[in-house]
């Protein structure tokens, strides 16, 4: 599980990154990344010890 959110983190991360140098996607672009901090911060809380 920690796998598959790690990936949907860099993946959502990568598309923000690619939105944002190429100016396109307006708000969508500050979705992006508010999503996958949510995931990191969802990952960081409920990770196994």
């Amino acid at each position: 599980m920690l796998s598959l959110l790690w990936s949907l983190i860099v993946i959502l991360f990568l598309i923000w990154l690619v939105l944002l140098l190429l100016k396109i996607g307006g708000t969508l672009i500050y979705l992006l990344l508010v999503a996958a901090a949510v995931l990191f911060i969802i990952q960081f809380f409920f990770r196994k010890k």
